[in-house]
């Protein structure tokens, strides 16, 4: 059983920059991108759901599948970036010469807003202090074992039940490469997960984000950029954004936290956007010294 509607397109959208952050990169167990046809797999609150997006022209057609579809259709226009405003954005851009030139390089990049919150907590938190390598193979383990399979006509898995992370002990998370640090994170949010869903906004999901041990503004904005399209959302803490920002906007090769949130406040209300510009356009510090290495937790 399947519904459909169809999305108008704004003038320049770009389908696949603008959906595809919501996949971990490679092969996502929860979601397909193949250049004109999107999937993801959701635990709505409606039900569990898989929405396609089919570019074609002008328009997107959406599709919805499961006890979640008509959740799901409804927000197809937030995932696919398409309440994304950035009225507000444009007198701040043109501003800034490197950043007018990124924005209208990347006109067509929308933020996504999937309207779920655990989803994003779950890569967030598995993302931390590790390289990302780690944290998607962490993912794919947990989304392939610890859940079951997404309604609709293509093999992809549901996210996983919260109140089924929250069940599992340490020791099985273990082998997927996780050390008790995270695991405790994670179990600590799948049991408020249904509170967390709950927020009304950014700022309130922040606050009950940064409450539990272990989630700090890094793992909250790296939620709530996503899970409600929060253009301002700044990753504190990041191990490259700030060197970014003071490089693009400052010429300073190495920054800190207080020195990007400096250089980002004539942005305000969109400073997450421009750290997002920053990335599409490939700017980056100079390098120095080793990276970091990639270990395994589960050989410990």
């Amino acid at each position: 059983m399947s519904s459909t509607r169809t999305l108008a397109l704004p003038e320049r959208y770009h389908f696949g920059a603008s959906v595809r952050s919501l996949l971990v990169p490679g092969h996502d167990p929860c979601g397909r991108f193949t250049g004109d046809e999107f999937w993801l797999a959701v635990r709505s609150p409606a039900g569990p759901a898989t929405l396609q997006l089919v570019k074609s022209g002008p328009e997107l057609t959406a599709t919805g599948y499961g006890p979640g579809a008509g959740w799901v259709l409804d927000r197809a226009d937030a995932i696919a970036g398409l309440r994304d405003d950035l009225t507000s954005f444009h007198p701040l851009a043109a501003a800034h010469p490197l950043i007018a030139r990124l924005a209208k390089t990347f006109a067509g990049v929308r933020m996504p807003s999937t309207g779920l919150v655990f989803r994003s907590v779950l890569r967030a938190i598995l993302e931390q202090k590790v390289t990302g390598k780690e944290a998607h193979r962490a993912y794919r383990l947990i989304c392939s074992k610890l859940s079951e399979p997404a309604p609709g006509p293509i093999e992809l898995m549901l996210p996983p039940d919260p109140a089924v992370i929250a069940a599992t002990p340490y020791w099985v998370f273990h082998p997927f490469g996780m050390e008790q640090r995270r695991t405790q994170a994670l179990l600590r949010a799948a049991v408020v997960a249904d509170r967390l869903e709950r927020c009304a906004d950014a700022a309130e999901a922040t606050t009950r984000l940064t409450a539990l041990p272990g989630i700090g503004p890094w793992t909250a904005a790296e939620v709530v950029r996503v899970a409600y399209g929060d253009p301002d959302a700044v990753s504190v803490g990041d191990f490259h954004i700030p060197n970014t920002v003071a490089w693009a906007l400052a010429g300073e090769a190495r920054g800190t936290d207080a020195r990007m949130l400096e250089l980002l406040a004539p942005f305000a209300g969109h400073r997450g956007r421009v750290c997002d510009l920053l990335a599409h356009g490939g700017l980056g510090a100079p390098k120095f010294g080793p990276r970091m290495p990639i270990r395994s937790f589960a050989r410990f």
